[in-house]
């Protein structure tokens, strides 16, 4: 049952919080959300266990606590087994008249040292060392002639059975090193590896050495040494040193000698023998003690420092390595001022504290009080009752982080819960906004509390752009943070913000709309105005321009544009931005819009700079009328310059809607033309409407176009019927001759050709490939010149023009009053061709006659010629004796058997011979002897009969000599298909 002083004690726990004025004016946007953590910070809690006398001193490390009591006993426990604890009687270890000043145990909690001073002159003062497994105290021989005051431990060292190097410091300000090894006999009695008395830290005034040389931080005025740290430099084989006193923080760094993988720090001081005296940070002070604490970090890895001091406690970050740009070892340092005191206690200054992350716990003599270490502000204050004494010492333990107060007669343990949990508010009041959010836990109200807190900061400062990023992160109102930035005409803020919200949403469709139409008119809005001042080619304006095209290639901008686009057309169109509004309709393919509103402006020439720069051939289909009927020139250009990437045919709608002006028709035809000379278009409603406008409008064009198209009715690319009716509708004879001579219609050409001009039926005549129809014509244009004109000298140059028509076939033509006077040079000419032929005639048959008597010279002396053939010769095919077999012999002494030369000559004749060779051998071997034996009408049988055509098909030319061995000479010697396999049997 608690007791009611305990009832007392937990009413009289009280902690300090209260909000801070700006943060109550600052609204997270976050509704019924509770901020504030209602676990107290600092809980205590007192321990289950009596001491049997006032407890003194105490000390705590790893779990093992210390205690050491008025009666002369230590109380030693292990706080993991509460129920187990030992008392041990020092007193008898040590000289009747020593007092016990102070008790220093190692982190582990194996290593125990007791500082003894004496009570009269005649004592010296003493060192006792007390190992965890043993209950014997033995005295370090070699420190009777120092007062220990204070132990720097090896943080370290691992080992149960040795400190490892530790520095002592003394009450004359002297540094001791040394290091303490408990006896292997189990007894674990002291046994000093070895003792150093490190040097001057300046020439000694007035003090005396000792066993050589003494670092002396007092110069002989036996100042006490209050607090001892040592730590190796993280990753390096460096040292740095803390050492105070009641006055004065002495800082030393160096590297120090390893010896067995221990270091040997008296090689640190050696440094600053020589050096002016500048490594110590001095506090002017009554007191004579001081504390120096340490805090650690989870890594074991000293982060601060706090040196209690009269006027407050000097607190700073540790950062060994800024040494290398000056004398000190910390930074960010600064003294925080005790808490006042409602009371009247003339208790001003602690008696201890310890230090956590972001507190110092001070110790008075009747109550503990918890200080921020960031804002200095009183946040836990515990008063004791004097039932159980008043307290004696304040302490933690540097492993297990618990801190241990101590009064006369109990031991309570302090539970510190979260004590990080203000420092997000803290470093936001001190303008620390990072740190304030490292420290929020990722709470969104907090983060939230601290951007809104930032983005206020920042806009009172005039950083509006800055401002503007962080208030997009808050949940602050949209319109209240508009229209803050809109009041102090912050255009490009507003910009800022306005994007940085539009990134963060998602769904809100409405939201994105309207921010989007928004952000666009401050981007016009801004164009515009340079624009009308001049500035349209500086800097500002292409930056501005260039970010308003970043905007629009937003995907999200982009499909949100999809809804709204023709809002915003109309405000660019509103801004006169012709510029952007081409390049947002690229960018939305919107491409018909824009050019719609150009046409409507009558601005033609910018809708066909947008239609060449867009390239849209559907565009150019569907703006081409509009465009052709006002500014046909231009359009052509532009038509012209799209080449073949637009087709004509899908163009013809908008020539025809106005083929009716003689200017376009002009440049309907010049593109016609470019692109049937250069694209080669064979399509024929594009031919036909092209001749259409040459029948109407451009008759020699008309002529020189059908010349380019041949007279080959295949290859031509218009409607020769088409185009044959509308020239005769327009009376267009050269045409209509040039058409019907195209589709055969020579007669007709010819007479239409007469009725308009001889020479165009002259050169008509020369026209036709057959040389009847040639004849004719040249005929009817003789009729018709002679019958018309009855002129001799016309008719005579006719029959010079044409060689196919004579003179006797024009004289029927003539009028029969025409003498024959007239024709007798024309016709003795004519008579003289007769004759000329008549003789050729008679040489060619007296040739014929004479080949003719000597083929049947050659073929009667065949008849009687004779070829010896002996045993020896053997088919040039096969190399067997020839006369094995039947066989064929050929003039050219080559020779076959039968069967070779017909199995060589079967895949090498023609298709229809083969068959028939076939069908011979068929006949051969079906028909029977009596039918073969049949006489046919050339007196034959009919067996020689099948023999003579097979030997006419098989034995018609030598196999070697003919023409079949000519026609093989490029014929490789290794087939295709046996290529691969001959290759494998050469391999």
């Amino acid at each position: 049952m608690t007791s009611i002083f305990d009832q007392y004690e937990q009413a009289s726990q009280v902690s300090q919080r209260s909000v801070p004025a700006s943060e109550q004016m600052t609204s997270s946007g976050y509704i019924n959300m509770q901020l504030n953590d209602n676990t107290p910070m600092f809980s205590k809690q007192k321990m289950n266990f009596n001491p049997s006398d006032l407890i003194t001193h105490v000390a705590v490390s790893s779990d093992f606590l210390v205690l050491a009591m008025a009666n002369g006993k230590l109380f030693r426990l292990d706080l993991k087994m509460p129920d187990q604890h030992e008392e041990i009687q020092y007193t008898k270890f040590v000289q009747p008249n020593s007092k016990l000043t102070s008790i220093f145990l190692d982190p582990l909690g194996y290593h125990l040292l007791m500082a003894f001073t004496a009570r009269n002159k005649d004592g010296n003062p003493e060192l006792v060392y007390l190992h965890r497994k043993s209950s014997k105290l033995k005295t370090v021989t070699k420190s009777r002639n120092y007062e220990v005051t204070e132990v720097g431990w090896n943080y370290e060292n691992k080992s149960t059975a040795t400190t490892g190097p530790i520095l002592l410091g003394t009450s004359q300000g002297h540094i001791l090193e040394t290091e303490l090894e408990a006896d292997s006999d189990k007894m674990f009695t002291a046994s000093q590896q070895y003792w150093r008395q490190l040097p001057n830290y300046l020439p000694i005034y007035g003090g005396k050495e000792i066993d050589g040389l003494i670092f002396d931080i007092g110069k002989g005025t036996d100042t006490p040494i209050t607090g001892i740290q040592f730590h190796r430099v993280s990753n390096t084989s460096k040292y740095f040193i803390f050492v105070t006193t009641p006055t004065r923080l002495y800082q030393f760094i160096g590297n120090a000698m390893i010896t067995d993988d221990k270091p040997s720090l008296q090689s640190i001081f050696y440094s600053y023998l020589t050096t002016p005296e500048t490594g110590f940070q001095e506090i002017p002070s009554t007191l004579k003690y001081s504390k120096l604490q340490f805090y650690f970090d989870k890594t074991n890895t000293p982060k601060t420092f706090a040196w209690l001091t009269e006027p407050g406690i000097f607190y700073g970050q540790l950062d060994p390595t800024s040494q290398q740009n000056s004398n000190s070892l910390f930074t960010q340092s600064e003294l925080i001022n005790y808490p006042s005191d409602d009371t009247n206690s003339k208790e001003t200054t602690p008696i201890s504290f310890v230090l956590t992350e972001f507190h110092a716990v001070l110790m008075y003599s009747d109550r503990v009080k918890a200080v921020s270490l960031l804002n200095q502000d009183l946040v836990y204050e515990d008063k004791y009752s004097e039932v159980h004494g008043k307290l004696k010492n304040i302490v933690k333990d540097p492993i297990r982080r618990t801190i241990w107060a101590v009064t006369g007669n109990a031991v309570f343990r302090y539970k510190v819960s979260r004590e990080e949990r203000n420092v997000w508010r803290i470093y936001s009041d001190k303008e620390q906004f990072d740190l304030a959010k490292q420290y929020c836990q990722n709470n969104p109200a907090f983060i939230d509390i601290i951007n809104v807190k930032q983005a206020e900061l920042l806009f009172g400062k005039g950083d509006y752009d800055r401002s503007a990023e962080i208030y997009a992160e808050t949940q602050s109102s949209f319109e209240t943070v508009c229209l803050k930035f809109l009041e102090v005409e912050q255009v490009n803020a507003l910009k800022v913000y306005l994007g940085k919200r539009l990134d963060a949403l998602d769904d809100d469709k409405t939201l994105i709309s309207m921010i989007v139409i928004w952000m666009t008119e401050l981007y016009l809005s801004q164009l515009g105005t340079l624009r009308r001042k001049g500035k349209a080619d500086t800097q500002e304006y292409h930056q501005i321009q260039s970010d308003f095209e970043v905007f629009l290639l937003q995907p999200k901008v982009v499909k949100c544009m999809q809804h709204i686009k023709s809002v915003v057309y109309d405000l660019m169109s509103s801004h006169g931005d012709k510029q952007n509004l081409i390049k947002l309709t690229v960018i939305n393919e919107d491409y018909e819009n824009v050019v719609a509103q150009n046409i409507y402006k009558k601005s033609y020439i910018e809708a066909l700079n947008m239609l060449l720069s867009l390239k849209k051939s559907d565009l150019f289909y569907q703006f081409a009328p509009a465009l052709m009927e006002e500014v046909p020139k231009q359009t052509v250009n532009a038509l012209i310059e799209q080449g073949p990437s637009l087709s004509p045919s899908k163009l013809l709608p908008a020539f025809l809607s106005c083929e009716n002006d003689k200017a376009h028709v002009t440049e309907i035809i010049r593109y016609l033309e470019f692109m049937l000379q250069n694209f080669n278009v064979k399509d024929r409603a594009i031919h036909n409407y092209l001749l259409t406008l040459y029948v109407e409008h451009d008759q020699p064009a008309l002529m020189r176009y059908l010349a380019r198209q041949g007279q080959e009715l295949s290859m031509v690319n218009y409607d020769v019927h088409y185009a044959l009716r509308l020239c005769r509708e327009k009376g267009l004879s050269e045409a209509c001759v040039k058409l019907s001579a195209l589709l055969g219609l020579w007669e007709a050409a010819a007479e239409l050709a007469l009725g308009a001009d001889v020479a165009l039926a002259k050169s008509l005549a020369a026209l036709p490939d057959d040389a009847a129809l040639q004849r004719r014509l040249w005929l009817g244009i003789a009729e018709h010149v002679i019958t018309k004109n009855q002129d001799i000298k016309e008719a005579m140059s006719l029959l010079e023009e044409c060689p196919l028509i004579k003179i006797e076939d024009i004289l029927p033509f003539f009028s029969d009053v025409v003498t024959i006077d007239h024709f007798r040079e024309p016709i003795c000419q004519s008579l003289q061709e007769y004759n000329n032929q008549i003789e050729e005639l008679k040489a060619e048959m007296e040739d014929a006659t004479k080949s003719a008597e000597y083929v049947r010279g050659e073929i009667q002396s065949f008849r009687s010629r004779s070829v010896l053939v002996s045993v020896g010769d053997a088919c040039c095919l096969c190399d067997i004796a020839l006369l094995l077999r039947p066989f064929y012999l050929f003039p050219c002494a080559h020779r076959f058997h039968s069967d070779c030369l017909l199995a060589e000559m079967a895949p090498i004749l023609a298709p229809a011979r083969r068959n028939k060779l076939t069908d011979l051998q068929r006949q051969l071997a079906v028909l029977s002897n009596i039918e073969l034996s049949t006489v046919t009408s050339s007196g034959l049988p009919l067996r020689e009969v099948l023999k003579n055509e097979i030997d006419d098909i098989v034995a018609s030319e030598c196999v070697f000599c003919g023409e079949h061995m000519i026609a093989c000479i490029d014929k490789p010697f290794i087939a295709d298909e046996d290529w691969d396999r001959v290759m494998k049997e050469w391999e």
